[in-house]
C-alpha cells in the first residue's frame, strides 16, 4: 500500500462514525495521523507572502509568519538553509518560498519548513546587489590603491550615456560655461534595460582601443545617466559592467542617478561624481580653478609691478639729487679752481720776484756807474748771476713743491672720493626714505628701510636686528 492510499485509509477511518467499530486516538498519534496526512496530500510547495513576526534564535534558526489579505502561515527557517539571505529577511519584505508543508506534534500547530527563499522585487534587486558588491570585493576591485587620479587638464573625454538623455544635456551646459575648449566624444548607448550594461561595457573597451591606436587622443571617461528607480539603474550593478570599468586604462568618472544612489560602478570606477553635473564640475575643476588663480595672479602681480615701478623712481629721482649734491666732480671743479688759484699765485710770485731782480740789478748797475771799478763790478756781476740762478733754481724749485701739492691733493681727492672707496669693497649705507648716511649701527633700528650702494650698483633691505 502506497503512502498516499495509507493516509487516505487513515483519513477515511478517522472520519468513520460507526459506534462499533469506533477508534479512539491519542493526541500523539492524532497529530501524527494529521501530519502524515498533510505530508502525503500537499509534500513541497511554493508559496508568496509577506514576512511578519520574524524571530531568531541563537541557534542560528529563524522563525517567522507570511501572510496575505486574509490569512497567515507559520514559517520555520533552519540554519544552513538559504543562509545568504538570512541576513536581509526582515518583516514587511515580500517573499515566495519554497517548503515542506507538515504539521508541529508538540502543539498540534500547522507549519511549513522553508527549504529555499525568493525576494521580490527592491528586496531581491538588493540581495543580488549585495552578493555582486562582496563578491567583486573579495576580488580587490573596489580598493583604492588601483584607482587613479583624474588628469587635472583634460582636453577631451568620452562620454557613455542616453544621446537623448538629461544627464548628457546638463554635462554640456556645465562644460560649456566651465571650460568650453574642452572636447566630448559621445558613445551613445542604452542605460536601462536588457543589454545595455553589455552595450555600455563595449563602449568602454571601444573608447580604450581608441585611445590604445591612437595615443594622447582621449584623458578619461565619463559613464553617466539621469536618476531613476533601482530598477531603471540596475544596468550599472551588472558584473559584465563592473568588470569593464575596472579593466579600463582610462580613468572612468560614475555619475549615475542622484546623490543618495549608490551602485557598483560607483565603487570599481576611479572617481564617483554624485550626479552628472558634479562629474562635469569636478572633471572641469582643475581649469577652472587655474584659470581663477591666473587672473588674480595677472592682478596681483601688475599692482606689484606698479608699486614697485612707482618705488624705483622715487629712489631714481632722490639718488639722482644726491649723486649731484655728492658728485666726485664737484669736488674735482674747486680743486681745479683751487689749482688755478696757486698757479696764479706762483706766477705773480715769480713775476715779483723777477721785478724784484730787475730792480736790483738797476740798482747795481746804478751804483756799479757810479763806484765803476772793474772789479767790484765784475764781483758785483758774478754776485748778481749767481742770485739770478738761485732765483731761478728756487723759483723752480716753489714750482715743483706747488705742482707736487696740487699731484698730492689731487691724488686725496681721488683717494677719498665714494667711487674709490666702493671700488676697494666698501659699501654706503643710507636710509631710504631721508637718505642720510648711517655711520653707526645704534643709528638704524630694527624693520627700518635701507639702500646699500655697492660697486656697480645697490641693494635694498630691511633691518631684522642690530648688534653693538
Amino acid at each position: 500500500m502506497s503512502r498516499k492510499q495509507h493516509s487516505q485509509w487513515e483519513f477515511g477511518d478517522l472520519l468513520s462514525s460507526n459506534s462499533e467499530s469506533r477508534k479512539v486516538y491519542t493526541v500523539t498519534d492524532l497529530n501524527r495521523a494529521v501530519k502524515t496526512l498533510i505530508e502525503g496530500q500537499l509534500g513541497s510547495v511554493w508559496v508568496e507572502g509577506q514576512i511578519t513576526g520574524l524571530r531568531r534564535q541563537a541557534s542560528g534558526h529563524i522563525y517567522f509568519s507570511i501572510k496575505d489579505e486574509r490569512g497567515q502561515i507559520n514559517c520555520a527557517l533552519f540554519r544552513g538553509v538559504a543562509s545568504d539571505l538570512h541576513g536581509v529577511l526582515k518583516d514587511g519584505e515580500l517573499v515566495v518560498i519554497r517548503c515542506d508543508v507538515t504539521l508541529y506534534e508538540p502543539r498540534g500547530q500547522y507549519q511549513v519548513i522553508v527549504r529555499q527563499v525568493e525576494l521580490k522585487g527592491r528586496g531581491a534587486l538588493q540581495v543580488q546587489f549585495e552578493k555582486l558588491k562582496s563578491k567583486l570585493e573579495l576580488e580587490g576591485l573596489f580598493e583604492a590603491n588601483k584607482k587613479v587620479n583624474l588628469p587635472k587638464y583634460p582636453q577631451r573625454i568620452g562620454v557613455i550615456t542616453s544621446g537623448s538623455g538629461a544627464a548628457l544635456r546638463d554635462v554640456i551646459n556645465v562644460i560649456q560655461r566651465r571650460y568650453s575648449a574642452l572636447e566630448l566624444v559621445l558613445v551613445p548607448c542604452r542605460v536601462q534595460g536588457d543589454g545595455a550594461s553589455l552595450e555600455m561595457a563595449n563602449a568602454i573597451r571601444r573608447l580604450n582601443n581608441w585611445e590604445k591606436i591612437n595615443r594622447g587622443s582621449l584623458d578619461l571617461i565619463l559613464l553617466t545617466r539621469g536618476g531613476g528607480s533601482m530598477e531603471d539603474l540596475w544596468a550599472f550593478n551588472e558584473e559584465v559592467l563592473a568588470r569593464a570599468v575596472f579593466e579600463s586604462n582610462l580613468p572612468i568618472v560614475s555619475a549615475v542617478g542622484h546623490e543618495i544612489d549608490i551602485l557598483i560602478t560607483d565603487f570599481v570606477a576611479d572617481v564617483r561624481a554624485s550626479t552628472p553635473s558634479a562629474a562635469a564640475e569636478l572633471i572641469t575643476e582643475g581649469v577652472c580653478s587655474q584659470k581663477g588663480f591666473i587672473e588674480s595672479a595677472f592682478k596681483r602681480v601688475s599692482v606689484l609691478v606698479f608699486d614697485k615701478t612707482a618705488n624705483l623712481r622715487r629712489e631714481l629721482n632722490h639718488s639722482l639729487h644726491r649723486l649731484k649734491q655728492a658728485h666726485p666732480e664737484r669736488k674735482l671743479m674747486i680743486s681745479n679752481q683751487l689749482l688755478d688759484e696757486l698757479n696764479n699765485d706762483l706766477q705773480s710770485s715769480i713775476k715779483r720776484s723777477i721785478d724784484l731782480a730787475n730792480s736790483k740789478i738797476i740798482e747795481l748797475d746804478r751804483r756799479l756807474v757810479i763806484q765803476s771799478p772793474s772789479k767790484f763790478v765784475k764781483l758785483q756781476k758774478d754776485r748778481l748771476s749767481w742770485l739770478l740762478n738761485r732765483l731761478i733754481e728756487t723759483s723752480v724749485k716753489r714750482l715743483m713743491e706747488f705742482r707736487s701739492a696740487y699731484d698730492k691733493a689731487h691724488g686725496n681727492i681721488l683717494l677719498l672720493s665714494p667711487e674709490s672707496t666702493l671700488s676697494r669693497g666698501y659699501s654706503i649705507t643710507s636710509d631710504i626714505l631721508t637718505g642720510k648716511i648711517i655711520r653707526e649701527s645704534n643709528h638704524v633700528e630694527s624693520g627700518q628701510k635701507v639702500v646699500t650702494r655697492l660697486k656697480g650698483g645697490q641693494i635694498i633691505s630691511v633691518v631684522e636686528s642690530k648688534s653693538c
